[in-house]
């Protein structure tokens, strides 16, 4: 369990920064990025995100020193945690296709303008595929109990709030009225239980 415990921390200091801010390189410059194309964006954003990754762990012990163990109860809350994880993102998948989860929409020539979803988990949550990666990340600093992964979930939640602002700005821009009508009616973060999906 300590070896479970130490890899997925390192996996999730390793990767999740990175991945997260990707986005922050590829929206507010995604006139830029157009310009090159989807080829040339992903490979220059993710090689510089590769060696932060790296350089991250050069850094897994000083970052990992603080643990706090093993506790069965925290483990078994990660794992109920995760489970509502995974099935947040079922319901996204249900409505996202691969290209608008690599973001071939907003990277396409002219910048497509694609189709506002309001189905779903949609009409419940604006932003669920970040409500999914919270409730995951929290799942892992529950299951690793190291400091750094609670506040690596610190971090990133702060993160993908920005995040959120920066997609929501991009969205009034493409569909007007529509997304404002949309965010007036849908929560941005924590969902809705009830009521009807938007039209």
């Amino acid at each position: 369990m300590e070896t479970a415990r130490y890899v997925i921390a390192v996996i999730a200091l390793v990767s999740m920064p990175p991945g997260i801010l990707f986005w922050y390189f590829v929206h507010p410059f995604a006139h830029h990025w157009r310009k090159v194309g989807p080829a040339v964006t992903y490979t220059a954003v993710s090689v510089a995100m590769i060696l932060l990754g790296v350089g991250i762990y050069q850094l897994r012990e000083p970052l990992l020193r603080v643990d706090y163990g093993f506790n069965r109860w925290l483990a078994w809350l990660a794992l109920a945690v995760y489970l509502l994880a995974v099935v947040v993102e079922i319901m996204c998948r249900r409505h996202l296709k691969l290209r608008v989860l690599v973001g071939l929409p907003e990277l396409a020539a002219g910048g497509s303008p694609g189709v506002l979803l309001t189905e779903g988990i949609y009409g419940r949550v604006r932003h669920p595929r970040y409500l999914g990666i919270t409730i995951a990340l929290l799942a892992v600093a529950l299951f690793t109990n190291y400091l750094a992964t609670y506040l690596l979930f610190g971090i990133c939640l702060v993160l993908m709030w920005g995040l959120m602002l920066i997609e929501e700005k991009e969205l009034r821009e493409r569909f007007g009225e529509q997304y404002k009508e949309y965010s007036r009616q849908v929560p941005r973060f924590i969902p809705r239980m009830t009521g009807r999906s938007p039209r």
